[in-house]
């Protein structure tokens, strides 16, 4: 069910690497707008990301194929022909094509941060 996965370790994964990320970023910005950014906080955000980004988004792929079977078993989101519009969305097949794109969309952000890293440290 869909509380099963909610209770995913992969959850924990993505929310713990997404949530550091943002306390860095946000501090970031923050102490940007202050004219007085840390060196320690500026090395963060050009930094830690090498371990947080990958570990974030393997926490939401894992926890995408985790809900793969409750989303085709419920039909979750999923509108299906006939209907008044005559339009169907599978959101199952959407979840898949979602997970194909972190394919290419991965490593060209990850690189666009290591050579922002290079730019800025």
């Amino acid at each position: 069910s869909f509380l099963q996965v909610q209770t995913e370790d992969s959850v924990l994964l993505f929310v713990v690497a997404w949530t550091i990320t943002e306390i860095i970023r946000y501090s970031f910005y923050t102490f940007s707008l202050l004219n007085h950014l840390p060196y320690l906080i500026k090395w963060a955000r050009y930094t830690l990301f090498i371990i947080l980004y990958p570990m974030g988004v393997s926490g939401e792929l894992l926890t995408i194929y985790a809900a793969l079977p409750f989303v085709r078993q419920s039909g979750l989101y999923s509108i299906s022909l006939p209907n008044k519009y005559n339009f169907s969305f599978d959101y199952y097949t959407f979840l898949i094509l979602v997970m194909i794109s972190y394919i290419p969309i991965f490593p060209q952000l990850y690189f666009h941060m290591l050579h922002q890293r290079r730019k800025v440290l």
